[in-house]
């Protein structure tokens, strides 16, 4: 059977209901055809599903004919994300990936993810920092020695990771604020995950303020604490987030799909987006999603 190639892929909906994902497959060396799925129960990680493949070749193909028909195939969800992420890795030539974006914005899941992808490692610059000064926590470090302290060692850490190739990197809110940190990203490249304020501030105050010491005010519920600090942060950033190779909206994602909550948007369909964006990039073609 001739080999299939992944164009696009839906996210999947929550669990317990029905699946109705459309995947664009092609066949190489034919012309374009589309098979539809229908996603079937077969494990709490896994999927059955029937293709329905109509075989057409080009005059040029050499492979022997196939007719048309129906199989089925039971595999992991993660064949989808590990088959773009070879594609996009073969193009990247070792070169890194930075994750940029608002505290909360998922960079770490996200990143962690998108490394098993494309085969890379994943390295969290904030850990990276921690390391460096003997374990010592971000919030303490802020605590203790201020914020120019951790900034300065965290350019040092953007400066050394920019010169170990596949890795994905994700790095800290603050990280863009840096003109210098901009040339060390630039050798790889950068993707900005961009979150609406009011689900960064839901997500952080579910997990607490205490650990993120931007955002600790004298008074105010979590989620006020969250919000008010974000939109403070925003402010200053969203002009250097816009320096980002490319862009993964979350609000887009949302509505493209026709989801009420960006909340329901899995870290796996974050992070295919993110793999399609880089690729986009790759080819000149900034700002084309991949859901229709």
């Amino acid at each position: 059977m001739p080999a299939l190639e992944f164009l696009t892929w839906v996210g999947s909906e929550k669990s317990g209901r029905r699946l109705n994902d459309i995947v664009g497959l092609t066949q190489r060396g034919r012309r374009d055809k589309l098979i539809s799925l229908q996603w079937r129960s077969c494990s709490s990680r896994q999927r059955r599903v029937s293709l329905g493949i109509s075989s057409h070749y080009c005059k040029d193909s050499q492979a022997p004919a196939v007719e048309s028909g129906n199989f089925y195939a039971c595999f992991d969800g993660n064949w989808l994300l590990k088959k773009k992420g070879q594609e996009v890795a073969s193009n990247l030539n070792g070169r890194c990936i930075f994750l940029v974006g608002m505290m909360g914005s998922g960079k770490t899941t996200v990143g962690k993810i998108l490394s098993e992808a494309l085969g890379y490692s994943f390295v969290d610059s904030d850990t990276f920092v921690e390391k460096a000064v003997g374990g010592t926590s971000v919030s303490q470090i802020f605590n203790q020695c201020g914020e120019k302290f951790f900034r300065d060692y965290e350019s040092e850490a953007l400066r050394k990771l920019a010169s170990i190739p596949k890795q994905v990197v994700a790095t800290g809110g603050g990280a863009v604020v840096r003109p210098i940190n901009w040339k060390y990203m630039k050798q790889g490249v950068s993707v900005f995950l961009d979150v609406p304020l009011d689900t960064l501030a839901r997500r952080i105050a579910d997990v607490g303020t205490d650990s993120r010491p931007l955002l600790h005010f004298e008074s105010g519920d979590a989620y006020t604490k969250a919000f008010v600090g974000l939109f403070t942060l925003s402010k200053k950033r969203t002009e250097a987030y816009a320096n980002a190779d490319a862009t993964v909206s979350l609000q887009h994602i949302a509505a493209r799909l026709g989801l009420e909550d960006i909340s329901d948007i899995t870290p796996a369909a974050i992070a295919m987006e993110v793999l399609v964006q880089i690729e986009n990039y790759l080819q000149g073609k900034n700002g084309i999603g991949m859901f229709p």
